[in-house]
Parts: C-alpha cells; structure tokens; sequence
C-alpha cells in the first residue's frame, strides 16, 4: 500500500528544508575529514588510483548535461530540461560517492608545474574547492525547485545555483587535465 504524504505545502518544504541544511553542511565536513585524514584506508586496493580519471568524465559529463539544460530551457522545452538537469545531478552523486572513495583511500597528487601556471592551478583549485564546498546547498534547492514544479522559487535559486555549479563542473575537469601528469599510478 503507498503511504501518502498529507503534511501541508509549507510543512513538508520546512521539512525539505532541514534536510538540505544538514545535507549540505554534513557532505563539506566530511570530505575535508576525508582529505585531511592521517590514515588512509589502504585495504581498498589499488583500483581506487583509477577514480580521478572517472571522475574527470563524469564531470564533463555533467558539464555537458548542465549546458544542455540551459539550452532546454531557453528553447522552452521544459521535459528535456528537466531530464538533463536530473542526469547533472545524477552524475554529481555519482563523482561526489567516487571521490570521497578516492581521497579516503588515496594520498593526495601535489601538483609539479611551476611559474605561472602554478599559479593558475591553485587559483583554480581553490576556487573550485570554496565553490564546491557552497555549491550543494543552492543546487539542492534548485532541483527540489523545480522537481516539485515551483517554477518561480526554482527560477531565484537557479540564478545563483546554475553558475556555481558549472564553475565547479568545469574547473574540476581542468583541475584534474593540469594534475594528471603528476599522477604516479597509472591505469
């Protein structure tokens, strides 16, 4: 039998609410655990050296899919925006599972270039990393926004949701093209 929902609009965004606080705010926490671990869990074996590669797909692919979003959107088709925005966040799930499995496992890649384009890279990666760290807390509202069909509400919270999270899409992709040579396990 299903179990139906009979809490009032406002309630059960009050409720919706909450649980996006605490996602977004859990989620930041535990990956800088994660990447500031002393002790890696090493028993996972060495296919975790494969996830940056993964993960560098998977946020093209997202990358892909939040632009073609946009472009839905702007030609008003609403059901093929809707389902390339959903792919976006499925993919996002996806990497942010993979990634913590990766940087749980495995010790971090120090970057090797020098001059100026090390200053690129860390201006890169530092913003991608304070990006991505505020990045899930917009996002969520957008998708559950517009999952709901609260057009209006969706359209403020995509304003500031959608650049953010193609930024830290993007750079995440170029972040991992400037590090990659200085990977010391092949795949």
């Amino acid at each position: 039998m299903e179990k139906k929902n009979n809490l009032p609009a406002d309630q059960q965004e009050a409720k919706v609410r909450k649980w996006i606080i605490g996602i977004s705010v859990a989620i930041p926490i535990a990956v800088a655990v994660l990447l500031f671990m002393p002790a890696k869990v090493t028993s996972l074996g060495d296919w975790v050296y494969f996830l940056p590669h993964l993960n560098a797909v998977i946020n093209t692919a997202a990358s892909v899919a939040l632009l073609c979003g946009l472009v839905f959107i702007k030609q008003k088709k609403y059901t093929l925006h809707g389902a390339t925005m959903t792919v976006a966040f499925v993919l996002g799930a996806i990497f942010l599972v993979s990634y913590v499995v990766y940087h749980g496992a495995a010790e971090s890649t120090s970057f090797g270039g020098e001059g100026g384009i090390r200053y690129l890279y860390y201006f890169l990666l530092i913003t991608h990393i304070l990006f991505a760290a505020i990045a899930l807390f917009p996002i969520l509202f957008a998708y559950y926004y517009g999952y709901t069909n609260q057009r209006e509400k969706h359209r403020k919270v995509v304003k500031f949701a959608y650049p953010i999270w193609l930024y830290v899409s993007v750079t995440g992709v170029i972040v991992y093209l400037m590090i990659a040579p200085y990977y010391t396990h092949g795949f």
